[in-house]
């Protein structure tokens, strides 16, 4: 989040008091991020793990 408390773009949700708990990501946004060199935070990792998202960005080809 920059200084000005604006966020740059959303790219999913997650609510615990759920059972279980829900996550919803977009996808191809974070892979687009992920490809331009972003790094997660390890609560952010953990999640787009728990969802499969960095599997299938470890797996897939690089795209410029």
């Amino acid at each position: 989040m920059p200084r000005d408390g604006r966020y740059i773009e959303v790219l999913g949700t997650y609510d615990p008091l759920q059972t279980p708990a829900a996550i919803t990501i977009k996808q191809e946004r974070v892979m687009a991020w992920l490809n331009r060199g972003a790094q997660p935070s390890v609560t952010v990792h953990s999640l787009l793990d728990r969802t499969g998202v960095l599997k299938q960005w470890k797996e897939a080809p690089a795209k410029a």
